[in-house]
């Protein structure tokens, strides 16, 4: 994490000098227009309008709060009569750290699970259902029924992937029933790892992981290349993961650039990790039984109704994914914590901690067909 006084210290030595310094005051002053942007995305909506466009609108705005790898929020949707469909956009897709479009298809499932959560509150049954033709489209049905608003619903404008370190309390035999309720699904399981030496062995897999990213030139361009700097950046591009929700300071792009180059190193994010887990209640590590995409949505479903159940609780979930992004660890990985058949297909942190600064949406009408 780049602190206040180490970056000031390195814009010194670096010859930033005042100009430098103000520079960084101006920004971490804040930016109104991140500020606006964050109130009028992390909402929710008018529950209560009669017209047919409008609610199907406002049903995807809830989808576009799921999210996604690197925050490229990676689809589309096509609004029919009574029926949404989401489509992936593979213009946004992550190449390096998803090569095969996995975390791509989950985020649709995410999309899809609060989309549907959304429906219920608005009085729809929403049925997903998965075209493996050629536009790959994930449609949903809406049928007028009963209105139903859950606490998943309700949490929705509230979850975000936390990343920062967590209070290191347990939770309740009840409150992991509910996440492993929450999180199992139609070929989908989730594995609750709770053991201080069973999330060491976790931590192991992370840091294997994230080494061997870290040494792939490739691996960090492509993140660097979806780090938003400084609010005003964030809310320009509506994408992409904003440095204030990791507790970095927002400095101007050009800068951030060059602070990233020198403060994301192999040890000092292996040490980042070692917190995290450490600081963490426990560790999902979601299961799919087969490896299709049919499957990767419905992990992508699983996961969200866990991370909305969390998030009803007051408790944070963050991604620890490297142990399933390096291919060559998943097999090793899979074995180590006792699963016998299925993919591994999410490594997720949980736990009780702070609020941070949100990454931003896109505005709705760059996301429909």
């Amino acid at each position: 994490m780049v602190t206040r006084r180490k970056f000031i210290t390195a814009a010194a030595a670096a010859g930033l000098g005042a100009a430098g310094v103000f520079t960084y005051r101006s920004f971490t002053e804040g930016s109104t227009e991140y500020e606006q942007a964050v109130k009028q995305i992390w909402r929710h909506g008018n529950l209560g309008s009669s017209d047919a466009p409008a609610v199907l609108r406002e049903l995807v705005r809830y989808a576009t709060l799921a999210p996604s790898s690197h925050n490229t929020q990676c689809w589309k949707f096509g609004l029919g009569d009574q029926s949404v469909s989401i489509l992936p956009d593979y213009q946004r897709r992550c190449p390096i750290v998803d090569p095969d479009d996995h975390h791509l298809f989950v985020s649709l499932g995410c999309a899809a699970e609060n989309l549907v959560q959304a429906a219920a509150a608005l009085g729809f049954r929403g049925e997903a259902v998965f075209n493996t033709g050629d536009n790959e489209a994930l449609g949903i049905s809406l049928d007028r029924t009963k209105e139903v608003r859950t606490p998943l619903f309700d949490a929705i404008p509230r979850r975000q992937s936390t990343r920062t370190e967590f209070d290191a309390s347990p939770l309740s035999n009840e409150e992991l029933r509910l996440l492993e309720a929450a999180g199992s699904g139609n070929g989908v399981r989730v594995h609750l790892l709770t053991d201080k030496q069973a999330m060491e062995n976790v931590l192991d897999f992370v840091v294997q992981g994230n080494t061997a990213q870290m040494r792939d030139p490739a691996f960090v361009r492509e993140l660097k290349d979806w780090i938003r700097f400084n609010g005003a950046q964030a809310a320009r591009q509506g994408d992409g993961l904003f440095a204030g929700s990791s507790g970095n300071p927002p400095v101007p792009g050009w800068l951030g650039g060059l602070m990233f180059d020198l403060f994301f190193t192999e040890k000092a994010e292996n040490d980042k990790y070692a917190r995290h887990v450490r600081s963490s209640a426990g560790i999902a590590v979601f299961v799919s039984d087969l490896e299709d995409k049919n499957h990767w949505i419905e992990v992508g479903r699983s996961f969200q109704r866990f991370a909305l159940q969390a998030t009803a609780m007051d408790v944070r979930t963050a991604h620890l994914n490297q142990p399933v992004e390096v291919a060559s660890l998943r097999p090793q990985f899979s074995k180590s914590i006792g699963i016998a058949s299925g993919r591994p297909d999410l490594v997720i942190r949980f736990g009780r901690g702070p609020e941070m600064p949100r990454s931003l949406r896109r505005p709705i009408n760059a996301v429909l067909l």
